[in-house]
């Protein structure tokens, strides 16, 4: 099978595109034919093997044929002697390791029945970001109805899934993004869009229950004045890094209010809840570019620039690649 294998740290240039062996089917597992995966930050940190913690769950001291990619949605091509809940042609979506490939193996947990509504491309764009949105919200967040909800870089992957989400769970919903994507967040459910070039949401006055930090520009100290007496700060990972995180653990037991440390887990139970709110209509993906596996390295530049708005998604098979939202 053709795949995208990595065997050094650095800028996209590290990419490969190889000719590999398939997959070994293990009697748990599910082997599926890729149709779409789809990029995150922590393939840019994979790539770079920064900050070093990366580096232990890829290779070290170097990767040695590493299939990056996480997200992936396919059809499945075969299945272990133990699996039940899948069979061949089955169209599933996953976070899954290695989904920029061909073909993508892991065990049967980790894959759910992909969304009727959606496409492959659609679906593979949901797993990771959808997910942290998911459970910072609703398990790190407590999120309640009738609550004020800010997500602060409401326009990238994890933003366009969390403002929606935020809005099924019944949030009033605060958007922070820059004036280019004003209209976008606007569209997917936000309630309030502050541009950020015009606006600073701290010295505005106004005090949310809940701010999801995507973008760990602002210091604790800043966010907290945005906050209500109770409110909770959410860091993402994802973008602020894991010593983001590690500092709002550390700041919380000082803190009137709560900055929460939160590292999103993928299953298949969530990746369920997902599937029924967007077969509900409540959340839709939003996808800024989609690239052939050949073009990975130049897609894993764009995200690296930091401007996608919404997911960048990767064709494998049977789709024509566009090129902007």
């Amino acid at each position: 099978m053709k795949a995208i294998v990595q065997n050094s740290y650095g800028s996209p240039d590290v990419l490969e595109l190889k000719e590999i062996d398939n997959p070994v089917v293990k009697e748990n597992d599910v082997l599926v034919r890729v149709h779409a995966a789809a990029l995150n930050a922590g393939d840019v940190f994979s790539m770079r093997g920064s900050p070093w913690v990366a580096r232990f769950a890829v290779g070290f001291p170097k990767p040695t044929n590493y299939i990056p990619g996480w997200d992936v949605a396919g059809r499945v091509s075969a299945v272990g002697k133990q699996v039940k809940r899948f069979q061949p042609g089955d169209e599933v979506y996953s976070s899954c390791n290695g989904a920029l490939a061909e073909y993508a193996c892991a065990p049967e947990d980790k894959f759910t029945m992909k969304p009727t509504n959606l496409t492959f491309e659609q679906a593979a764009a949901v797993p990771t970001a959808a997910l942290t949105a998911l459970q910072s919200l609703r398990d790190a967040g407590k999120i309640c109805s009738g609550q004020k909800v800010l997500i602060n870089g409401a326009s990238g992957g994890v933003g366009t899934f969390a403002v929606q989400i935020a809005k099924a769970f019944g949030a009033e919903v605060t958007g922070v993004c820059s004036t280019r994507n004003v209209d976008l967040v606007r569209s997917i459910g936000a309630d309030h869009v502050i541009d950020y070039t015009q606006e600073d949401f701290v010295k505005s006055g106004r005090r949310y229950d809940l701010i999801l930090d995507n973008v760990a520009n602002r210091s604790f100290s800043d966010l907290r004045r945005a906050l209500t007496a109770q409110g909770i700060i959410i860091p993402n990972s994802g973008h602020g890094g894991m010593g983001y995180v590690l500092k709002a653990f550390l700041l919380s037991p000082f803190m009137r209010q709560q900055g929460r440390p939160f590292i999103s887990t993928p299953n298949s139970e969530d990746l369920a809840v997902l599937k029924d709110l967007i077969e509900a209509d409540k959340v839709t993906p939003v996808i800024d570019r989609t690239y052939p596996l050949s073009e990975v390295p130049e897609a894993m530049g764009y995200v690296e620039e930091g401007r996608a708005r919404g997911k960048v998604v990767i064709t494998v098979e049977g789709s024509n690649p566009t090129r902007s939202l």
